[in-house]
């Protein structure tokens, strides 16, 4: 969606990350909604949705709660892009959970999360909206710059790209 497409909708959305997590159950603290929390009221994140999805241990069954730090009236603006960025639909819980992930699994081998979540596991699916980069984003629209790529580079990566330098002899 462009920039005029999110000022149509009443108003301007910052980059929006879609952000997967699995937690054991058993030793879910409920540590991340409140730093997301903190982190929104300080202005540089706001929580667009959460889907929580559990697979119960003993009978398999998935219960899914779906929530939003959003007003209504930004939720009822927001509603429809939303649910296209997790892929919800119509088609029930099971569709649902589904579809979310073939929103994040657009471009990879298709993998779904009811079927990834163990037993007695929760798995959350965080719209992210990146507040603090909106004055970047305009600044480089503003000079006439476009994104040529956007990759998060995670410590995992860093640690591999030290080790083949490092096997390398750089």
């Amino acid at each position: 969606m462009t920039e005029t497409d999110w000022t149509t909708l009443g108003m301007s959305l910052g980059p929006v990350q879609m952000l997967v997590l699995e937690f054991d159950r058993e030793r879910v603290t409920g540590q991340v909604l409140p730093e997301l929390r903190r982190l929104g009221e300080a202005g540089t994140v706001r929580l667009l949705d959460v889907l929580i999805v559990t697979r119960q241990r003993d009978t398999g069954e998935l219960e899914i709660t779906e929530k939003t730090d959003l007003s209504d009236d930004e939720f009822e603006r927001l509603e429809p892009l939303i649910a296209a960025l997790v892929g919800l639909g119509s088609g029930g819980e099971q569709a649902s959970v589904r579809g979310a992930v073939d929103g994040v699994a657009e471009g990879l081998d298709a993998w779904y999360l009811a079927d990834r979540i163990p037993a007695g596991s929760t798995a959350a699916v965080f719209l992210i909206e990146h507040l603090w980069a909106i004055p970047l984003r305009d600044a480089i629209s503003r000079a006439g710059g476009i994104a040529l790529a956007d990759e998060w580079v995670h410590p995992a990566d860093l640690v591999a790209i030290g080790m083949a330098g490092a096997a390398a002899g750089t």
